[in-house]
This record gives C-alpha cells, sequence and structure tokens, in this order.
C-alpha cells in the first residue's frame, strides 16, 4: 500500500483534475465526504491510501513516514524545512508570498509584521537589515494591518481581492509558491518504483499543460 497525503482545501481542488489526467485513481466521493481517509485500488498496483490533512501537517506525516508521499505548498515546505524530497513543481495552487499592508505605510520603516509564516518573515526582513517584531496569526492575517495592530503583513496572495477590499497593497512579491509532490527519504527507496510512476504520470501532465517539454521535476 502507498500513502499519500494531500492537503485539504483550495490544494485539493487544483489537483485533483491533474491526479486523474494522470490516471492515478482517486476515490470517487473525495470531493464531497467528510471522511479524512480513503481507500482506492490501482489496477496493477499496490492499493493506494489518501489522508486528508490540514495543509501545515502534510509535512508532518510525510517526516515521520506516516505518508509515503504528500502534495502541499511551497510556502509550507519553505517554513518548516522537514527533512524530505521534494519531487515535482505540479503547478497548481499557485500564488504569491507577498509583503502588504495600508498605501500609507508603503514608505515607512517596517516596525511590526502579522503571519503566518514566522520564520520566512523574520529571515526576509532580516536579509533587508529591518529588525521587527514578528505577530503571529492563524486567522485573516489583513485584518492586523487594516486595526493598525501591525504596518506590515506577510502572506499568500492570490487574485490580490482580498487586499483590494480592504484598502491593501503590495508592497514586494517574495516568492512564487505553488504545489509540490514530496516524498518520505525511506519510502522513496523502499517504494521507488510506483513513486517514480506516480512521479513521471504527474510530470507528463504538467509538462502538456504548460507546453514545456523539458517538465518541472524538483526544484
Amino acid at each position: 500500500m502507498v500513502t499519500i497525503a494531500l492537503a485539504k482545501g483550495r490544494t485539493v481542488d487544483d489537483l485533483l483534475p491533474l491526479w486523474r489526467d494522470a490516471g492515478i485513481p482517486v476515490p470517487a466521493d473525495m470531493d464531497d465526504s467528510r471522511a479524512l481517509v480513503f481507500e482506492v485500488p490501482w489496477a496493477g498496483h499496490e492499493c493506494l491510501r489518501y489522508l486528508l490533512a490540514k495543509p501545515a501537517d502534510v509535512p508532518t506525516y510525510v517526516a515521520y513516514g506516516v505518508a509515503d508521499v504528500g502534495v502541499v505548498g511551497k510556502d509550507v515546505l519553505l517554513e518548516q524545512g522537514k527533512e524530505m524530497y521534494e519531487l515535482l513543481d505540479l503547478g497548481v495552487a499557485s500564488c504569491r508570498l507577498c509583503v502588504a499592508g495600508r498605501p500609507e505605510d508603503r514608505d515607512t520603516q517596517p516596525r511590526r509584521v502579522a503571519t503566518k509564516y514566522p520564520k520566512l518573515a523574520d529571515n526576509y526582513f532580516r536579509r533587508l537589515g529591518h529588525s521587527v517584531e514578528i505577530v503571529p496569526l492563524s486567522g485573516s492575517i489583513e485584518l492586523a494591518s487594516v486595526i493598525g495592530l501591525t504596518d506590515r503583513i506577510f502572506d499568500l496572495v492570490q487574485t490580490g481581492a482580498t487586499l483590494d477590499a480592504n484598502g491593501l497593497v503590495v508592497f514586494d512579491e517574495v516568492y512564487d509558491i505553488s504545489a509540490r509532490l514530496v516524498a518520505n527519504r525511506s519510502s522513496y527507496r523502499m517504494k521507488h518504483d510506483i513513486v517514480q510512476e506516480m512521479t513521471a504520470r504527474l510530470a507528463e501532465q504538467v509538462r502538456k499543460r504548460e507546453g514545456d517539454p523539458r517538465g518541472t521535476v524538483g526544484g
């Protein structure tokens, strides 16, 4: 059996069409069910077991070997830095990790930053020579800047609609983010053939979507 941890929410929604196009079976009721664990046969292969988890928990399941492979955003991988193999940029669930705030704060010295990514935010501002107070939040990060709790936010931006609706603007685009296929190091060795087949199938679909004959393995 091969166990696959998927990040719930937008990542799964964007991923499943690519997964199906690659010929990797998924449970028919995964989109609608409240279950968190699913098993599905794969003709000629081992059974696949899917785990639906919070995005921040996927690297933990993979790193500890509870899941053989996983799909999670590059933002989570960068923030957590857990040991695993990053196999493929899947090119879905794309967004940007940005610094944003109120327009009137653009030219001021940053003092306090709200974020779900304290390590990445601290590294970013240190590289720029700024000593800032990091305010970790888990909810709507934009609110911190709107009400003046912080003069910067460091967060994911997809369309920018939420920023616009709250009178905020992007100051800097720090990272391009997308969903990545990752593997437990031991599983990659012990189940190499099936993990490699999954990676190759997905890479082929990524190439077709992007029109790039070289693909986007790794990174």
